[in-house]
C-alpha cells in the first residue's frame, strides 16, 4: 500500500479501537457508558479509513481491491459505513458488540500491506510473543472451564428433564449457577483471546512482513475469533442462554483445540 494510505488507514483503525474498548467492557461489565465516545471516534475512523482507499486508488491507477489487503480493507470500510446507516435509521447499538471488533480486525488486517519494520532487540521480539502465548494459554484455560461448565449443565438438564435423581447431580450447581459461570468464563476468555490474535497478528507482521497471511494456520485462527465474535454476540444480544450456550460453547472449544494444533510449531518458534 501507498505510504499516506497506510498512514491513514493505520489512523482509522486507532480510532476503531475505541470501539474495541467499548464492545469489550460491554461482554465483561454488561453495560458501559462509552458507547457515545465509540461511536464519534467511529465515525471519523471511517471518513479517514474513506480517505486511505481513494488515495490508494488514485495512487494505483485501479480499484482498490487488487490484493488480500486491499480487499479486506475496503469490506471493513463497507460494513463500518452499513453499521452507521443501521444505527442511523434504527439505532440498533447491540450489533456494535460485534461489528466493532470486526471492522478494528479488518482495518488492523489491511493497513499491514506494506513493508514491515524490524525489531529494536531481540528481547522485544521474544517479549511480544511471549505476551501473546500468554494470553492465548490463559484465554483457553477460560474456554475450558467453560466447556466444562456447559457439560455439567447438559447433564444437569438432562437428569432434570428424565426425573432422575443420579448420583453425580448431587454435587453440581444450579443450572443457573453453571450459566452464569458459562457466561463469565465466555467473557473473560473472549477478551483474552482477542487480545492474543492483535498481539499474534502484530508479532507475525513485523517477523515475516506479509507471507503469514498465506498460512492456513493464520486463517484458521481467525475464522475460530470470528465464530466466538459470533457466539459472544448471540449470547449479549440475542439472549442464547441454557442449551443453545452449552452446545456454542463445546463447539467453540473444538474449534479452539483445532486452532491449537495447527500452531503446533509454536515451540520452535520459542526456541530460536
Amino acid at each position: 500500500m501507498h505510504e499516506m494510505s497506510t498512514l491513514w488507514l493505520r489512523a482509522a483503525a486507532v480510532l476503531y479501537a475505541a470501539g474495541l474498548a467499548h464492545a469489550l467492557l460491554t461482554v465483561l461489565r454488561r453495560r458501559t457508558n462509552l458507547f457515545g465516545p465509540a461511536l464519534a471516534a467511529f465515525r471519523i475512523g471511517v471518513v479517514l479509513h474513506g480517505v486511505s482507499i481513494v488515495e490508494e486508488g488514485i495512487y494505483t491507477g485501479h480499484f482498490p481491491a487488487n490484493n488480500f489487503f486491499e480487499s479486506v480493507s475496503l469490506c471493513a470500510l463497507l460494513i463500518a459505513i452499513v453499521f452507521l446507516f443501521v444505527h442511523w435509521r434504527y439505532r440498533f447499538e447491540g450489533i456494535s458488540v460485534f461489528l466493532f471488533p470486526l471492522v478494528f480486525v479488518m482495518a488492523l488486517l489491511g493497513s499491514l500491506g506494506s513493508l514491515s519494520p524490524s525489531w529494536s532487540s531481540p528481547a522485544v521480539r521474544d517479549a511480544w510473543l511471549l505476551v501473546h502465548v500468554i494470553l492465548v494459554l490463559v484465554g483457553y484455560a477460560a474456554l475450558l472451564l467453560m466447556a466444562g461448565a456447559s457439560v455439567f449443565y447438559l447433564m444437569q438438564e438432562r437428569q432434570l428433564k428424565s426425573k432422575k435423581a443420579e448420583v453425580l447431580s448431587d454435587g453440581l450447581p444450579p443450572l443457573g449457577t453453571l450459566d452464569e459461570m458459562i457466561s463469565w468464563s465466555m467473557a473473560i476468555g473472549f477478551v483474552l483471546i482477542t487480545l492474543s490474535v492483535i498481539a499474534g497478528i502484530t508479532w507475525a507482521y513485523v517477523e515475516s512482513g506479509t507471507r503469514w497471511v498465506r498460512e492456513p494456520k493464520t486463517i484458521i485462527s481467525l475464522v475460530t475469533w470470528g465464530l466466538y465474535l459470533a457466539v459472544v454476540f448471540l449470547r449479549t444480544t440475542a439472549g442464547w442462554r441454557g442449551r443453545k450456550a452449552a452446545l456454542m460453547a463445546i463447539t467453540l472449544l473444538g474449534c479452539s483445540a483445532l486452532t491449537w494444533a495447527s500452531h503446533s510449531g509454536l515451540r520452535s518458534l520459542l526456541a530460536r
